[in-house]
């Protein structure tokens, strides 16, 4: 039985920031919010999803952030979105080439490593 998609990918965040969640995957990357399953919404965290993006945050107690392993987002005018992070006070990061993108990595509020990439 062969894996045939990935359904989501999960970050960690410390309890209670769901806010500094919200303002950075809703706000900035523009990652709509969705409602957790009402099983799952006691532990707190959230959601985000368009269409097959999706990017859940869950809450950790002892958290750490992941500053190598990381999700890669595909994004549309790269520069564009650089630009209003940066404004909005976030380090962005250049790296070396990747051959057929432009790319750059920026950290969410809680320290993840995100790799945001725009084909050439």
């Amino acid at each position: 039985m062969p894996i045939e998609a990935l359904n989501h990918v999960q970050l960690a965040m410390p309890p209670g920031q769901e806010g500094a969640a919200r303002r950075f995957y809703a706000g900035l990357l523009g990652i709509p919010e969705v409602p957790k399953p009402p099983a799952l919404a006691a532990r707190g965290g959230c959601w985000f999803e368009r269409g097959e993006l999706k990017v859940h945050l869950g809450v950790e107690a002892d958290f750490r952030p992941a500053r190598k392993a990381h999700p890669a987002f595909t994004v549309s005018n790269l520069a564009g979105l650089v630009q209003q992070l940066v404004a909005a006070g976030i380090a962005v990061d250049r790296d070396e080439p990747l051959a057929g993108f432009d790319r750059c990595y920026v950290s969410d509020p809680f320290g993840n490593r995100i790799e945001l990439m725009e084909p050439l």
